[in-house]
């Protein structure tokens, strides 16, 4: 059972790194599109499914199942496992930045320049690197 709730942990995380890397993508274009357009409010529906439909539920079923793999692989020691829950941790508080963001733009009061979502594209990869190398690795 371990090795399928294993397997199930690493489809989830696919399913919310996919995500958390489309939906600044997203931002960055829905920054040049005019307010009350058709093009913004295609953007507001696009983001709003992408959270909704895959980001949220796949980060709720990372987290339960991880919780579950750390507990049953008796990892909780491990000092690894406290480094990657931190990024992991970082990642969620990501998470609710980019929910916050969309209410934004939902709301038409984004403020940020598409720069902006350009950085921050490149935070979840960074963490995910991190995260990786630590699971595989097992450096301490």
């Amino acid at each position: 059972m371990y090795l399928w709730l294993k397997a199930f942990h690493v489809i989830a995380v696919i399913a919310w790194m996919a995500g958390m890397l489309y939906l600044p993508r997203l931002f960055v274009y829905h920054c040049d599109a005019p307010k009350d357009s058709i093009q913004s409010e295609t953007f507001k529906i696009m983001e709003r499914r992408l959270l909704k439909a895959i980001i949220n539920p796949a980060m709720i079923v990372t987290w339960v199942l991880g919780l579950y793999l750390v507990w049953d692989g008796g990892w909780y020691t491990s000092g690894w496992m406290h480094a990657k829950f931190a990024l992991v941790l970082i990642m969620s508080g990501l998470h609710g930045v980019y929910v916050r963001r969309l209410k934004e733009f939902a709301a038409d009061k984004n403020t940020k320049p598409a720069k902006y979502y350009r950085i921050l594209n490149e935070v979840p990869t960074v963490l995910m690197i991190g995260i990786v190398i630590l699971v595989i690795v097992k450096p301490f």
